[in-house]
């Protein structure tokens, strides 16, 4: 009978030979307890024999890689008193010094006899052949043409050879595994079957055969995470009882569209019936909505209420901070101006749609007036912060919920929101954000929700033409500032005389001993005294007191500050067209989607605007996002750029933390296997939506995503 991998998830590691209490110990260290755990801790680079090069061949300056004995190893203090341990290695051929500074340990691991893998660049020294620190793999008595490299660990004292030689044991007593994968699947991408799979990954012949077997449990990996998104969504789906809005005639609407002063965009028409697709439909919308900076997400949204309101149902938007709240109301409301909506309680049968805004700043008075107004049907739009979900704000039938910048939002909030109905009805729920996110991530972390993208922007918008001011270069006087700030600072100036406004951005409130960034009150104090002498300046961060920081936001809406120095609570919501510059101080320390969203708050109006990133690039990863926001000003490719430079780990936040189910599966290298298996997971469950038909898959997915809580904290996004 072939084995599942249930099995082995039940099996210890101590019934493998060797592995008594102390490497028992020594494996649950790295997290390795079953047998199953031991099959999946994969090889992290394989060594290709029939490669490798002999020391014979090496030339100097080049990199190699030489499979070696050690003959010889000992350790010498220098004259500046660090350790330098010297270890003699042959081919069989030749001989070769490696060579290591402050590596005591070294010493130990590099005992005659041991056989090891050098990685470095080929030198001289004196005439004798020599590589300097080199990367070292201690691989054992290893035969065969490939040989693999697993993860090793000198603090629990396990080698790549201990967890080789196991391997070799579990396959060998394995036998043959069980395949829950739908035959017709693996034909369709040319996969091969598990058992081979799991003997080529660990024991190939040739790196083909790791290319293949990768691909086969890359596939598995994605497979699963897509099977338990796919299947939660569309059980959500048939449980929850929607509102089947009348979409077919939407005079509301079409009225509000042509009255436009300016056409759609192709995106924006194409999601808003997507939109409208999904709301006459009997179940509820859960729909992420993507759009760049000033791709036009609002007025989709808008679209969206409207449907509900023409439906006779109510419609919320809810926004993370009260700045935003109140910036969306006033939008909403220009928009929706002259709208009407029909109301048999009045003269006419017709009255003004009604769009009420509902903050922790609300007073008491009107808090209550709007609520007794919001559960007689007379409030149309409700807009807000997290005050919509407290308790007293009762709808009379919300029919669609948008959510802005959804990531700031716990799923409680998001939950409470959709449970607002007291006869069950679930409402179509659209979350926002302007963050872009990666097809492959969005597909991922939000596999929960239908992705739409708005992924053209309106007409009329200038380009932000972004500069990278380099400083603290070797050579520059500290304190002293370059030609290209100084020219920096001139333009905000000339800006200001032709009637523009500025932002400054800085990471910190105050100064860091242990954070050498500039500091928004010092930065602030500096500018007024120096470089912008003379011009009005506001200061804002987290720790203003909310009253004056409205204020302040208020003052430079209406042109009476020139110049906004700020740290990064301007990020998302502030608009203000005449801006026209935004200068971030220490900008490589800030992450490329940061920084994008920075940028987005100029260039909202018809003047050319600039961005200026003042920073070092001391770091590789910080040049390459510097000079990423410089090449692009695309979201969706600075996107992909960002998850190339951080990896989805940083992306995944605390998923991925303590899980096993990305082994080998990267969203980076494997952008079109989670399509693929996204495609196979809807397949599946639309033909078998409890997997009732495809068990050995149902038995996998707690195996390796855990128990149904921890499947709900996978939708959690």
């Amino acid at each position: 009978m072939a084995r599942s991998l249930g099995r082995l998830a039940a099996i210890p590691v101590t019934e493998l030979k060797g592995v008594g209490t102390a490497k028992a110990s020594s494996l649950e260290q790295v997290g390795i307890h079953t047998v199953l755990d031991l099959l999946t801790t994969y090889p992290r680079r394989y060594v290709d024999r029939t490669r490798e090069a002999r020391i014979a061949d090496l030339v100097e300056g080049d990199e190699a890689m030489v499979v070696v004995r050690v003959t010889r190893s000992s350790s010498r203090r220098t004259r500046n008193r660090k350790v330098m341990v010297t270890a003699d290695v042959t081919d069989g051929e030749r001989t070769l010094r490696a060579t290591f500074f402050n590596q005591p340990w070294r010493e130990r691991q590099l005992s005659p006899g041991t056989q090891a893998i050098l990685f470095g660049r080929f030198e001289r020294y004196g005439g004798r052949p020599q590589m300097t620190n080199p990367v070292v793999d201690l691989i054992g008595d290893r035969t065969g043409r490939i040989i693999p490299v697993y993860p090793q660990s000198e603090k629990a004292g396990l080698m790549s050879w201990d967890l080789a030689r196991w391997m070799d044991e579990v396959l060998e007593r394995a036998g043959e595994f069980a395949d829950p994968v739908p035959p017709a699947a693996l034909d369709r991408f040319g996969l091969i079957g598990r058992t081979a799979a799991f003997r080529q990954i660990h024991a190939p012949e040739s790196m083909a055969e790791v290319e293949s077997a990768r691909r086969r449990l890359v596939f598995d990996e994605l497979l699963r995470v897509q099977l338990s998104l796919v299947e939660r969504k569309q059980r959500l789906e048939s449980e929850s009882p929607g509102i089947a809005h009348a979409v077919d005639a939407l005079p509301m609407l079409d009225r509000f569209v042509v009255d436009l002063p300016f056409p759609l965009t192709g995106a924006q028409q194409r999601v808003i019936e997507e939109i409208r697709a999904d709301m006459g439909r009997p179940r509820p919308m859960h729909r992420l909505l993507q759009g760049d900076v000033g791709a036009g997400k609002t007025l989709v949204a808008v679209a969206m209420l409207l449907v509900a309101v023409e439906g006779g149902h109510q419609g919320a938007l809810m926004a993370p901070t009260a700045v935003l709240a109140e910036q969306h109301a006033a939008g909403v409301r220009a928009l929706l101006d002259g709208v009407e909506v029909d109301d048999p309680g009045t003269l006419l049968a017709r009255r003004p749609l009604a769009v009420e805004l509902l903050t922790n700043r609300t007073t008491a008075a009107e808090r209550r007036k709007m609520l007794a107004r919001l559960e007689a049907g007379e409030v149309d739009v409700l807009i807000g912060t997290h005050a919509l979900i407290q308790e007293g704000v009762e709808f009379r039938s919300l029919g669609a919920v948008v959510i802005d910048e959804q990531h700031r939002f716990g799923v409680e909030q998001r939950a409470a929101l959709r449970a607002a109905n007291a006869d069950g009805t679930v409402p179509d729920v659209l979350v926002m954000t302007a963050t872009p996110i990666p097809r492959t991530a969005a597909m991922t972390v939000y596999g929960d929700l239908d992705v739409s993208v708005l992924d053209e922007m309106p007409p009329g918008r200038t380009p932000i033409r972004t500069e990278w001011v380099e400083v603290g270069a070797e050579g520059e006087v500290e304190g002293q500032e370059t030609a290209a700030e100084l020219a920096m600072w001139q333009h905000v100036r000339d800006e200001v005389a032709d009637g523009r406004q500025a932002y400054v951005v800085c990471p910190l409130v105050e100064d860091s001993e242990k954070v050498e960034v500039a500091s928004a009150e010092a930065t602030y104090e500096r500018l007024q005294g120096g470089e912008l002498h003379g011009l009005r300046l506001g200061l804002l961060h987290g720790r203003v007191p909310p009253a004056d920081k409205e204020q302040t936001m208020e003052a430079f809406r209406r042109g009476e500050l020139d110049v906004l120095v700020a740290t990064t609570v301007i990020e998302v919501g502030v608009d203000v067209p005449n801006a026209t510059v935004m200068v971030v101080l220490d900008a490589d320390r800030f992450g490329i989607a940061q920084l994008h969203q920075l940028r987005g708050r100029v260039g909202r109006g018809a003047a050319r605007s600039h961005c200026y990133l003042v920073g070092s690039g001391a770091t590789p990863d910080g040049r390459a996002r510097l000079e990423a926001l410089v090449r692009s000003t695309d979201g969706f490719e600075l996107a992909e750029i960002d998850l190339d430079l951080r990896g989805e780990g940083t992306l995944m936040g605390e998923r991925q933390k303590g899980r096993n189910d990305l082994k080998l599966a990267s969203l980076r290298r494997d952008r079109d296997w989670v399509v693929k298996a996204r495609e196979v997971a809807i397949d599946v469950i639309s033909a078998d939506p409890t997997l009732e038909h495809h068990q050995g898959l149902a038995d996998e997915l707690p195996l390796f995503l855990g128990d149904d809580e921890s499947s709900e904290f996978l939708l959690k996004s």
